[in-house]
């Protein structure tokens, strides 16, 4: 008889929509085609008490997915790694098996939250390899595998490598239960599909080249249009693409593109795009083949603050991207960080400036850059004496420059958001999740900030 493994999302994080556990379900998919029995509780989707479906489903092994630390909001801070916590001791009270953790979030303190649990193993970064052969080698009685990205509460043998993640990972994603991508459906209208993993960019505080590493991988693009196939079998009618940066490489947009055109693939779809390399070729091509929301990482409208963010372009090559995106009709978000490093109260005001030069384009801001271990920002934080070595930065920590402050910003964004209704900062309003039922209820697929501006400006949303 085939083990059991309990898989749980402990992630119950609504806003601004319930987001589809890409992550775990790889992982799911992964353990069944190694031949284990798996099942899937979602804290978002499943309302049984979880010892419940342990003691009917009796496994032999769980695993518990942390997506996200925190909610990356300096005014809020609202932590999700005690859900883990609590999660871990819930299960090894039902039932006395090996639990492991793993997920994007945990992957960014995974010894620190491994010590604080009452787990036994952890994995950092990319679960589907790293879960199967751990579980394989507690079947056979053998040693842990010596893979750079499981870690043991009490190690038995050699210490692991440094962490390196530079494989490709070809699963189609054919095995994941229908009831959580229904739910999903129902609720955000969307699921997600990452078509590369990895990014070789040098973005100060990014955590991405932490979790993928920074080789870039892509998929075969074979079993990315089966994942999408299976997808619009469900009754999908829009999808994301989770990719750190989707246009990294031109000739990989190129053929996912053509191969969903060419694999009968008839679903709009968004992204995160970087404001440069774009042509008006590829952009065309995207437009073609559904895209129909892009999402910009810009971070500062100020080619200062840009440098020193790390970012590799200026605000010239955003405004020429974003008149491209105009030229095809594709709607178009940009999310901008203040107080950052090199930040000053002038650079604040070039960026408000150059924003209006982008046409009422949908601005998401916030204040103040979440620092988190193993990125450039750290470094810079421990020498500017921000942090030091023993900082715990498990709970919330931001970086604002010195010379400014979170009150000062704060003051000067919301000034700027009562005249620019384009702009969203800070929480969102409390009548949103009845907007958001009505839009839905209307057949509105995808995310909804670009109707955001609009409900703003006529007051159906108060500020």
């Amino acid at each position: 008889m085939a083990s059991r493994v309990l898989l749980i999302s402990v992630n119950n994080y609504r806003n601004p929509y319930a987001v589809f556990p890409l992550g775990v379900m790889h992982v799911y998919d992964a353990l069944v085609c190694r031949g284990f029995s798996v099942q899937l509780y979602d804290a978002l989707v499943h309302t049984e008490p979880v010892e419940e479906v342990i003691r009917r489903f009796d496994p032999d092994y769980v695993g518990i997915s942390l997506r996200n630390i925190d909610d990356v909001l300096i005014d809020v801070r609202e932590t999700f790694y005690p859900a883990l916590l609590e999660m871990t001791q819930r299960v090894k009270n039902a039932k006395d098996v090996p639990v492991f953790l793993g997920g994007s979030g945990y992957s960014l303190f995974p010894e620190q939250l491994l010590r604080m649990s009452v787990a036994d193993y952890g994995i950092q970064g990319e679960g589907e390899f790293a879960a199967a052969e751990l579980l394989q080698a507690l079947e056979r009685g053998a040693p842990i595998p010596s893979h750079p990205g499981i870690l043991e509460r009490n190690p038995s043998n050699a210490e692991h490598g440094p962490l390196k993640q530079c494989w490709v990972y070809d699963s189609s994603l054919t095995h994941f239960p229908e009831d959580v991508a229904s739910y999903y459906l129902q609720k955000s209208t969307m699921l997600n599909v990452q078509t590369q993993r990895g990014c070789p960019l040098y973005c100060t505080y990014c955590t991405y080249p932490r979790i993928e590493g920074k080789c870039l991988r892509p998929r075969n693009v074979e079993a990315i249009v089966d994942q999408l196939k299976r997808y619009q079998s469900l009754g999908c009618r829009y999808f994301f693409i989770v990719d750190s940066v989707f246009n990294l490489s031109p000739n990989h947009v190129e053929e996912v593109c053509r191969a969903m055109l060419q694999g009968g693939i008839r679903m709009q779809w968004g992204c995160f795009l970087r404001p440069r390399g774009l042509t008006d070729s590829v952009v065309a091509l995207m437009k073609e083949a559904g895209l129909s929301h892009a999402e910009f990482g810009d971070d500062s409208f100020s080619n200062r603050v840009l440098k020193a963010y790390g970012k590799g372009f200026t605000f010239d090559h955003i405004q020429e991207s974003s008149e491209l995106l105009d030229r095809y009709k594709i709607n178009q978000s940009h999310f901008l960080i203040f107080g950052g490093p090199d930040e000053t109260e002038e650079t604040v005001e070039e960026s408000l400036k150059n924003s209006i030069r982008l046409g009422g384009k949908i601005m998401f801001a916030g204040v103040g850059m979440r620092i988190y271990p193993g990125t450039p920002l750290f470094s810079m934080a421990l020498e500017r004496e921000v942090i030091t070595p023993d900082t715990d930065l498990l709970n919330p920590v931001y970086y604002i420059e010195k010379d400014l402050s979170y009150e000062w910003l704060n003051q000067r964004l919301l000034r700027h958001r009562e005249t620019n209704s384009n702009w969203i900062y800070g929480p969102l309003p409390g009548d949103y999740e009845r907007v958001e039922a009505v839009l839905r209820k209307k057949g509105v697929v995808g995310p909804l900030w670009h109707y955001m501006e609009v409900m703003y400006r006529i007051g159906k949303l108060p500020r």
